[in-house]
């Protein structure tokens, strides 16, 4: 899941070598938190979160096939 989430994060955006993603799991549970470029952020969230609100919904696509629940956040990387 990680894997997937930074490659459609990674095609969104101008600055690929500042996406981090990172996935936590707890028990059924999985958190991914998408650390980017602050001048991307508009680029991923896209107009009124239709892109964010995209990638969400594939992701939980994909967990409902794993059964498991899935959250996606999106941040802008400090310094």
């Amino acid at each position: 899941m990680e894997a997937l989430i930074h490659y459609i994060v990674s095609k969104l955006v101008m600055d690929r070598e500042s996406v981090e993603v990172i996935e936590t799991r707890d028990g059924d549970e999985v958190h991914i938190q998408v650390y980017l470029n602050p001048d991307d952020m508009g680029r991923v969230i896209g107009r009124q979160g239709k892109i964010a609100r995209s990638i969400r919904s594939i992701a939980k696509a994909v967990g409902t096939k794993e059964q498991v629940m899935v959250s996606v956040d999106f941040d802008a990387k400090e310094g």
